[in-house]
């Protein structure tokens, strides 16, 4: 019997595309670190997942501001996630909510999430392809 590719995988390439998705935000962050009134955001890793098994279209959302930025690709397949605002830890006298140190820490365990779930792929690779091959 067949078992879908998909099915034997489990939850790790969605957890692959949320983890780079939050990457992204993340790396957002850090680069405003120094813009006033910047807010922090962040993606809730386990609401996300969680949201990725039901056919839910709100995914994070991009709008072209001004007629010179790149086209959006409407076609991407995108997870489920909510951009949300981080709530700081101190306030700042310019606005900007980036705490440098949070989401270092915060990229850190993303960057870690990432690899594991990147690990647990290529052994279910490794095992298909020990299955095919018998070696």
């Amino acid at each position: 019997m067949a078992l879908p590719l998909d099915n034997y995988l489990g939850i790790h390439p969605q957890a692959l595309k949320l983890s780079a998705q939050r990457t992204e935000v993340l790396a957002a962050n850090l680069a405003n670190a120094d813009t006033p009134n910047y807010k922090a955001q962040d993606i809730d890793f386990k609401t996300a997942l969680a949201n990725s098994g039901s056919k839910q279209t709100n995914s994070l959302a991009l709008t072209a501001t001004q007629a010179g930025h790149i086209p959006l690709n409407q076609g991407a397949d995108a997870l489920t996630a909510q951009l949300k605002y981080r709530t700081p830890n101190a306030a700042s006298l310019d606005g900007n909510t980036v705490d440098a140190q949070v989401e270092q820490a915060n990229f850190a365990q993303n960057a870690v999430r990432y690899q594991t779930s990147l690990t647990f792929i290529n052994a279910k690779f490794r095992n298909l392809t020990t299955a095919i091959t018998g070696q």
